[in-house]
């Protein structure tokens, strides 16, 4: 029995989508029954991440968890692993980010670094994803170029390797269902790097219009287009760090690891666009 946190968010969705094609018995744990769109053949347990004491029910019987923790704290992975280890489960895959593998860790990558070593502390078997930034990260503008606006280019020439969270989806399924990943880290990008102006090129190609792009001239100027009330303190040094490291790399950091774990390439972000094509324009 494989038990899924985050089952309601990008990857989630797509995670229930992909064991229920492999025939896996699993259970989602999710906070609003209402959010959950297809459960196919699982088991739909509610329970809150926030709430230790909901934590039993969901992991008893299991013997596999995924694990997904939002926010930027480590309160959510010491409550699972604590959970985790009361019912018995003798495997976790641990979606992290390819933030924290950096020497010095970036911010952004400091508090997954944390919760792999919380996990890694734990006792219990571990597999860790680190996937890059995601491509749904590019949801973002949909606001903006729905209403004719300009996308605002913190990183310039900067270059990344967007991966679909379809894909980081099917990674972990792998993972959870097949021998032989235990012990290991895998860090998974798409195949194919990008620079802003490049993904929203892909966009206006998509829905057919022209889209401006307007280079910041500070990451502080991106920062408060995205959090115009302000972002924590923590959170905002973090972003524009990455904003900075994102600049500096011209050439796109990327992995063969998907193709190495599925067989396959990644799906492409103008893949991606085409899926998500209704998010981008106006109604």
């Amino acid at each position: 029995m494989i038990v899924v946190t985050g089952g309601t968010g990008n990857i989630g969705r797509e995670l229930v989508g992909e064991l229920d094609a492999r025939g896996a018995e699993f259970r989602v744990l999710v906070r609003d029954p209402a959010r959950v769109a297809y459960i196919g053949r699982g088991e739909l347990i509610v329970g809150d991440l926030d709430d230790p004491a909901t934590l039993a029910s969901a992991f008893d019987g299991a013997d596999t968890l995924f694990l997904l923790v939002p926010g930027i704290g480590s309160e959510h992975t010491v409550s699972a692993v604590s959970a985790a280890r009361a019912a018995g489960i003798r495997h976790i895959v641990q979606l992290s980010s390819f933030n924290a593998m950096g020497d010095p860790v970036p911010a952004m990558g400091r508090w997954h670094r944390d919760r792999e070593r919380i996990v890694a502390e734990s006792g219990i078997p571990v597999t860790v994803l680190r996937p890059g930034g995601f491509m749904t990260n590019a949801l973002a503008w949909a606001p903006t170029i729905r209403s004719g606006g300009a996308v605002l280019d913190p990183t310039g020439p900067g270059r990344y390797a967007p991966i679909d969270p379809a894909d980081i989806a099917a990674v972990a399924a792998e993972l959870l269902t097949n021998d032989g990943h235990r012990g290991m880290t895998y860090t998974i990008t798409g195949a194919q790097t990008y620079t802003v102006a490049e993904q929203v090129a892909a966009i206006a190609r998509t829905i057919g219009r022209t889209i401006e792009v307007h280079e910041t001239a500070t990451p502080q100027e991106a920062l408060l287009s995205r959090y115009p009330d302000g972002a924590p303190p923590t959170l905002a040094a973090a972003i524009i760090e990455g904003f900075e490291l994102m600049r500096a790399d011209t050439v796109g950091f990327r992995t063969d690891t998907v193709r190495h774990l599925l067989g396959r390439t990644p799906r492409t972000f103008e893949e991606w666009c085409t899926r998500n094509i209704n998010a981008f324009r106006a109604p």
